[in-house]
């Protein structure tokens, strides 16, 4: 049985949407609000003119029906609601769909900073997660055996997560992953390293490449094992969450590590969870120390589980195939069949880091009201001040900071937010500027903006010791010449 891991992985879940609305409430204004760097209103104007009835399906948001700015809050203080029902145990099944509905409508209109795979993950998470909850008001501690085929269509997402992950690594051709020398590098030009990246970054060549080796163990047997026999599927799962937590120790990747490690619990039967959480048998409990009599799922609850197991097994095996060959020549229709599908954002294919980069470049944003002087915009958790330690955000997402990293892999003209960003800067925007750490013109707007470029590394031990700093970067390049505001 499996009523513990379920009953967890529902609360651990409603933790991760709690945590995703809240983050994304905090940001909402600046990043796509009616004043923000790019308002949702334009994008939901530009859907209606440019692809008529077909925008609803295109851009699925409520936003249709209640528009942005206010609206925006309303879908994230729903979602915080809806989260606490489900962390409470209330009304799961019901909850469920509405956190569904609610981060569904902030992704659409959220364009580049709503774009991540733990976005998508959530989503088809929360989709899945229906056919393993609850659906009554009040249904008690650990009170339903979840119908099989629903647990199975759980176990296939994390499967798909972490074989996916390994097999783009290789498929992509990339020197360092095949080379087991991807590790020398990911720590330092991570998107937002914490602290103890600097010290695993420190760690000797050969010691990375034993690391890098196991990590593709871990995700390309592992999801063998975790659709095999019980001992194997526990082994899988313990591994995954191990390296969950050693990736949620070095980097800040949000919520992912969380919600990743919350897929395992359910895969963990109730004989597991009662021998960790040592609760023998007590009155009321059977030989595996775990309360008898659950309420079993209704035959229709099975067929409906079982026939969302065939179509989404289905379908994402086709949607995995061109990640396993992507030479290959793959007919139309499989991707015509994709796209379809896409907008709901709840049947998605996966792969991080498909491609490793080996040097990190760090934008600065800077102002002047003189033309001599420049005052950098420092941001609060991307690396910039040399002597700041890289911190701890995550859970949370700062969208912008990430935003930042993808901007230094390309010029400005590859990123259609950076241009409205430095214009909202020249006009001195408080709603985007309180994604800053702090106004470096407090007073007024700056008269020009422009953007330089530099290479970062961490320090190594002696220069740290001597200086300090944790970061050293070289010489500036010019990103992004100066910028002024056209006079009327």
């Amino acid at each position: 049985m499996y009523r513990i891991g379920t009953w967890l992985f529902l609360r651990t879940l409603g933790l991760v949407h709690l945590v995703a609305f809240i983050s994304l409430w905090t940001q909402v204004d600046g990043l796509i609000g009616p004043k923000g760097i790019l308002p949702a209103e334009r994008l939901l104007e530009a859907a209606r003119s440019q692809l008529g009835a077909a925008a609803y399906w295109r851009v699925p948001t409520l936003c249709w029906m209640g528009g942005t700015g206010g609206f925006l809050h309303g879908l994230c203080a729903a979602g915080v609601a809806l989260a606490l029902l489900l962390v409470c145990n209330l009304a799961s099944g019901p909850a469920l769909v509405g956190l569904w509905l609610c981060y569904l409508s902030l992704v659409s209109v959220g364009q580049d900073f709503l774009g991540f795979q733990w976005d998508a993950l959530l989503l088809e998470t929360t989709l899945l997660a229906l056919f393993v909850a609850p659906w009554r008001l009040r249904p008690g501690l650990i009170a339903a055996q979840p119908p099989a085929a629903g647990r199975w269509l759980l176990w296939w997402l994390l499967a798909r997560l972490m074989f996916l992950s390994g097999v783009v690594k290789l498929t992509s051709g990339d020197a360092t992953w095949r080379g087991l020398t991807a590790l020398q590098y990911h720590f330092e030009t991570q998107p937002l390293p914490t602290w103890p990246a600097w010290y695993a970054h420190q760690l000797p060549g050969w010691t990375l490449k034993v690391v890098c080796a196991a990590m593709f163990v871990v995700e390309l047997a592992g999801p063998v094992l975790l659709l095999g026999p019980r001992r194997f599927r526990h082994a899988a799962v313990l591994a995954f969450i191990g390296l969950m937590g050693l990736i949620a120790l070095t980097g800040n990747y949000t919520y992912f590590n969380l919600l990743t490690a919350a897929l395992g619990l359910i895969c963990l039967d109730d004989r597991w969870w009662a021998k960790m959480l040592r609760r023998g048998r007590g009155p009321g409990a059977n030989r595996d120390g775990v309360v008898a009599a659950p309420v079993k799922p209704t035959p229709v609850a099975r067929r409906v589980a079982l026939a969302a197991l065939g179509l989404v097994v289905g379908f994402t095996a086709l949607q995995a195939l061109p990640s396993l060959d992507p030479g290959a020549a793959w007919p139309g229709w499989l991707f015509r069949m994709e796209g379809a599908v896409t907008p709901l954002r709840s049947l998605n294919n996966y792969g991080l880091f498909a491609v490793m980069t080996t040097e990190r470049r760090e934008i600065v944003i800077e102002g002047t009201n003189d033309g001599v002087e420049w005052r950098p915009y420092e941001f609060r958790w991307k690396p910039g001040d040399l002597a700041r330690a890289p911190g701890f955000v995550e859970p949370f997402q700062p969208r912008l900071d990430w935003q930042m990293w993808f901007a230094a892999l390309g010029p400005p003209q590859q990123n259609r937010w950076f241009y409205p960003l430095i214009e909202q800067l020249l006009r001195g925007n408080p709603t985007v500027l309180a994604l800053f750490a702090h106004n470096p013109f407090p007073d007024r707007p700056p008269r020009a903006v422009r953007a330089v470029i530099y290479p970062y590394h961490f320090t190594d031990a002696a220069e740290r010791a001597a200086t300090g700093n944790w970061w050293r970067r070289g010489q500036a390049e010019l990103y992004l010449p100066m910028a002024t505001l056209r006079a009327n």
